[in-house]
């Protein structure tokens, strides 16, 4: 299990904001096994690597951030994009990484990892996607003479609604609820810990706000580069992993989105859903070094 001291906490300032960090200096770390930098999915945290921290870190030096406006970094009242937390993990692998890494993401965190590899290219020896939301793929199911109203429709559910809401979903009974019932398939890993780490960050002053303007970004036209443009263009090798029993993007995409990349494996994960990382650690872990290991 997870413990507090498999991670050394930091803070560093990316555009003046105060961004958390997390590392682990493996002792048994060889100099050819490249570092490996993991990247939370929307409204989680560094710690949600709790299970994978300790096992990746036997060899590897293990980085975790906390993206902008997610757990604890700091959560500014600014416009949020891929591109946004994508120059932030640039700028964090030139202040402390330097090298070649492998960029594991979940969800959001995945695409985050993808975009900056195929536009920081010197960043990544590898990526490894667990659940990878192609936001462009899901806008372009709204017909274009629609978008426009839709985009005003939803400004103004969010500008009525959201803020109440978030107040509703930062409950733990809540969010309990929605990871047993949507996101976790074994339920017993949604302990009291996995929903503290998803709550503490949701009672911070600025989270309210730093919510609103999230779902308002993720509605924008320029909210994220095109992922299909940027799996073509992508140099690293990629393994992209998928819970079969993910409820939130179909695993079919899994299908869609390896045929636009040159170097990419494909692995799905049984009995497991949108945060397999979480659901299945010690199967995660073990396909990540192993994937690792055919790198060189």
């Amino acid at each position: 299990m997870y413990r507090a001291s498999s991670l050394q906490y930091r803070d560093w300032y990316f555009r003046g904001w105060r961004s958390r960090y997390g590392f682990c200096r493996s002792r048994n770390s060889l100099a050819n096994k490249p570092p490996i930098l993991l990247i939370h999915g929307f409204g989680a945290a560094l710690d949600q690597w709790r299970d994978n921290v300790p096992a990746l870190a036997e060899t590897h030096t293990v980085y975790a951030i906390d993206l902008l406006g997610f757990g604890a970094s700091e959560k500014p009242p600014t416009s949020y994009s891929i591109y946004l937390w994508v120059e932030q993990v640039l700028n964090f692998w030139q202040k402390f990484v330097g090298v070649p890494m492998v960029i594991v993401g979940n969800s959001i965190g995945a695409l985050v990892a993808t975009i900056a590899a195929s536009h920081h290219p010197e960043m990544a020896a590898g990526v490894v996607t667990i659940s990878l939301p192609d936001i462009a793929a899901f806008n372009d199911l709204v017909p274009p003479a629609l978008r426009p109203l839709e985009r005003s429709v939803k400004a103004i559910v969010s500008a009525l609604f959201v803020k109440p809401l978030f107040y509703l979903v930062r409950q733990p009974w809540v969010i309990r609820a929605v990871l047993k019932g949507i996101v976790y398939s074994d339920h017993d890993r949604v302990d009291r810990e996995l929903v503290e780490i998803i709550a503490k960050p949701a009672r911070d002053r600025q989270a309210a706000e730093a919510f609103l303007r999230l779902n308002r970004s993720i509605n924008q036209p320029n909210y994220s580069p095109s992922l299909t443009e940027a799996l073509s263009l992508l140099q690293a090798p990629l393994l992209i992993m998928w819970g079969n029993g993910d409820r939130l993007i179909p695993p079919s995409e899994g299908k869609r989105l390896v045929q636009y990349a040159p170097n990419a494996t494909l692995l799905y994960l049984e009995n497991a859903g949108h945060c397999a990382h979480d659901d299945r650690p010690e199967r995660v872990n073990h396909e990540i070094l192993d994937w690792i290991a055919g790198l060189a």
